[in-house]
């Protein structure tokens, strides 16, 4: 299940100062895009032996981090090489400096419990750029914590 790390000590970024049951969707939008400036995207897998395995790290590609107003949705994109191709992707972590996004992830299609399904370009193929997108709805997240 998809969880958000680091909500409320990203809010304490907001220029005002305000507290986060303050803030607008925009304002959280705002300090959300400060912290995920240099985020990056691990997808982990189980190789077998009760160890997770970093399968890829993707990282942001800055011109797609982007705020919808009217939708109150954050969007972003990483990219990275694929790094060992030896286990299935199992689960992910979003990073920036504070906020994080965790949760379950897989390659096929209509798995039950999945949160993301990476896109095609994630072929498993060692070295093979993979890409994913992310959206945020920013006013839902906002109003997890108030």
């Amino acid at each position: 299940m998809k969880e958000f790390h680091g909500v409320i000590r990203v809010a304490q970024l907001d220029r005002n100062k305000r507290p986060l049951a303050q803030l607008k969707p925009a304002d959280l939008a705002a300090c959300l895009s400060e912290d995920l400036q240099a985020c990056v995207c691990t997808i982990y897998g189980d190789d077998g032996q009760s160890q997770q395995a970093v399968l890829a790290k993707l990282f942001l590609l800055p011109e797609t981090l982007y705020y919808h107003a009217l939708e109150h949705r954050l969007e972003l994109a990483v990219a990275g090489p694929i790094l060992r191709n030896d286990c299935p992707p199992l689960t992910y972590r979003l990073q920036g400096k504070h906020f994080a996004v965790t949760g379950r992830c897989s390659m096929i299609p209509k798995v039950c419990g999945v949160d993301l399904y990476l896109q095609a370009s994630y072929t498993g193929e060692l070295g093979a750029v993979a890409r994913q997108r992310f959206a945020f709805d920013v006013k839902k997240i906002l109003q997890t914590y108030k």
